[in-house]
């Protein structure tokens, strides 16, 4: 009986074994684009001359490539009112930079970029951002009423639409987080916004504020066309819902204008930011 049950068992475990199959899954790929980060960011408090576009090439999801670097284009912006070109050098790594640019508010700029015998360009207007007034910590505002949070206080210019980012990195963490927003309910007003971290139920990782905690901040003040931009990415970072769309490659403004159809993924913006950081007490 004994070697009965163990001959069944070694049987059992062979038929499992030889019902194994590989499965090869076919897995869709796309060729290789061009990417733009041509964020030029003129922080307050500094004469935003110095400014770095970086390009690079994108890979299937699966590739294992870790350098894609370009490094064979040409890269200039053109100030849309005088002309003057301000022509950004390569420093070998796919990082072109500039120490002469030089910012206007409200001011349109063209971005060209030359690769592979294709121009790539694109517009944007240099949009500012008021100063922050304040900022507090408190448990009041957020999700959780027992969880600290940061709380940013300005004022809204009214005679404008105006359009903000928020990017908040607490020192230590891998990523920063990102956060949109407008003045659309607040015009003119003082507005007040928070940001809190919550505790990670699944992994029992404590990912709340806590005293001693430093917050990085930095509020831009955007176009509305890059808070299109920038609110679709957000909402697909975050993953989607169940029913939400299908996230598809987003398409910045940067332009093909040799073969529309190779078209770049990335943005040119220009922004002025305030930057500065908060301690948890």
């Amino acid at each position: 009986m004994n070697t009965y049950f163990k001959l069944t068992i070694l049987f059992l475990a062979m038929s499992l074994v030889s019902c194994e199959d590989v499965i090869d899954v076919e897995v869709q790929t796309a060729p290789s684009r061009l990417v733009i980060e041509a964020s030029l960011d003129w922080e307050k408090g500094t004469t935003g001359s110095n400014q770095t576009i970086k390009l690079s090439e994108s890979t299937p999801y699966f590739d294992t490539t870790t350098n894609t670097s370009v490094t064979n284009a040409s890269v200039k912006v053109t100030n849309d009112d005088d002309g003057t070109e301000f022509i950004f050098a390569h420093q070998g790594n796919g990082e072109y930079v500039i120490t002469n640019f030089e910012p206007v508010i409200n001011q349109s700029y063209t971005l060209e970029v030359i690769h592979d015998g294709e121009t790539y360009t694109a517009n944007e207007t240099l949009t500012s951002v008021v100063d922050i007034d304040n900022i507090t910590q408190s448990i009041e505002d957020g999700f959780d009423d027992e969880e600290l949070e940061v709380n940013i206080f300005f004022t809204d210019p009214e005679a404008e639409e105006n359009y903000y980012l928020f990017k908040f990195q607490r020192r230590g963490d891998l990523l920063p987080v990102l956060e949109d927003g407008d003045d659309e309910f607040s015009n003119g007003r003082e507005i007040t916004w928070w940001y809190e971290e919550e505790e990670d139920e699944d992994t029992d990782e404590i990912e709340a504020f806590r005293p001693g905690d430093i917050i990085d901040i930095s509020f831009f003040g955007i176009s509305e066309a890059y808070s299109n931009y920038i609110g679709i990415l957000i909402e697909q970072s975050e993953g989607t819902g169940l029913f939400s769309t299908t996230p598809v490659p987003l398409r910045g403004n940067c332009i093909n204008t040799t073969t529309p159809d190779n078209y770049a993924f990335g943005y040119f913006r220009l922004t002025q930011v305030v930057k500065t950081s908060y301690t948890f007490q």
